[in-house]
């Protein structure tokens, strides 16, 4: 009985032994190697992982940039040039200078002006809200208000105005995520150049209806009439689907755009207010006069 014993110790433990030395070989011949600069690159990334830079996480990032032949395309939102900076000087690589970018919200349609024809009474959620219908007022593309935005922004940057019922963006906290973008389901909110002074010009409407029944839903809907295309000297505006769009990166803030927009959906922020110029008057041989123009003036900065 002891010799059994024994036998069969030895038998397992020899067995054991050719195991360990054959998953040892396997695992020497199928390992993945990892280069060790991806610790260091991810150890000075911000560990958001809030998916701004495109990819899913800080860690994917910091592999990608280290494979990567160049910065080409590759951006921190949240470390900014100066986490980029570090980076590119501890991987021997030039860094890609980018400016600031903000989010903003394309819907100025606060309960004044957009009236309410329903009451929606279910989970306070806009995703919900959408899932089952246009929402509460007859503008199915304005923000349904409930802070679905708010919820998902690791930053503290979006507060709802409780007078308004929309969602408020402080840029000093923004950090161009996109984290709300891909909350809100009316894809009402849009990353923009950021101009210094928190200065912002933008079409704050996306409903894409003609113009009576945009303006039936929101008084300060935009109607597609294609005055502000007309006046933009910066070709910064085009119109698509009924709607004006103004490119940031094009944008020169001339505010040409601003007076001549009939329901007020191009949002001015940071400005001061405009100054009617003076009425130019003509005089006739006759001694009479004649009004020439009477537009406002333009502050420039």
């Amino acid at each position: 009985m002891t010799a059994i014993l024994f036998y069969t110790v030895i038998s397992l433990s020899l067995l054991g032994a050719i195991a360990s030395v054959v998953l040892y070989f396997v695992a020497q011949r199928f390992k993945v190697y990892e280069d060790p600069r991806i610790d260091l690159v991810e150890a000075e990334l911000p560990a958001a992982n809030c998916g701004g830079c495109g990819y899913a996480g800080c860690r994917n990032l910091a592999e990608t940039i280290v494979n990567a032949s160049s910065f080409e395309g590759l951006f921190c939102p949240v470390g900014g040039n100066d986490v980029m900076a570090k980076i590119a000087a501890m991987l021997g690589r030039e860094a890609v200078n980018q400016g600031k970018r903000v989010a903003v919200v394309r819907c100025n349609g606060n309960c004044e002006v957009r009236p309410v024809t329903s009451h929606y009474n279910g989970a306070p959620s806009c995703a919900a809200v959408s899932a089952l219908y246009g929402g509460e007022t007859g503008c199915v593309f304005g923000c349904v208000g409930l802070g679905d935005c708010v919820a998902v922004c690791s930053f503290d940057a979006i507060s709802m105005d409780k007078k308004t019922g929309l969602p408020v963006i402080e840029d000093a906290k923004c950090t161009s995520c996109g984290a709300c973008i891909k909350a809100c389901p009316k894809a009402l909110i849009e990353i923009r150049k950021h101009w210094k002074g928190d200065k912002k010009i933008y079409v704050a409407c996306m409903n894409e209806e003609r113009g009576l029944v945009a303006r039936k839903n929101c008084a300060v809907a935009c109607i597609g009439c294609g005055k502000c295309v007309k006046v933009c000297p910066h070709d910064a505006i085009v119109m698509n689907n009924y709607l004006a769009f103004i490119d940031s990166d094009k944008c020169r803030l001339c505010r040409k755009c601003i007076p001549e927009c009939p329901t007020n959906a191009i949002i001015e922020v940071g400005f001061p207010p405009m100054k009617l110029a003076e009425k130019v008057i003509e005089i006739s041989s006759e001694g009479s006069g004649r009004q020439i123009s009477s537009q406002p003036s333009l502050n420039k900065e």
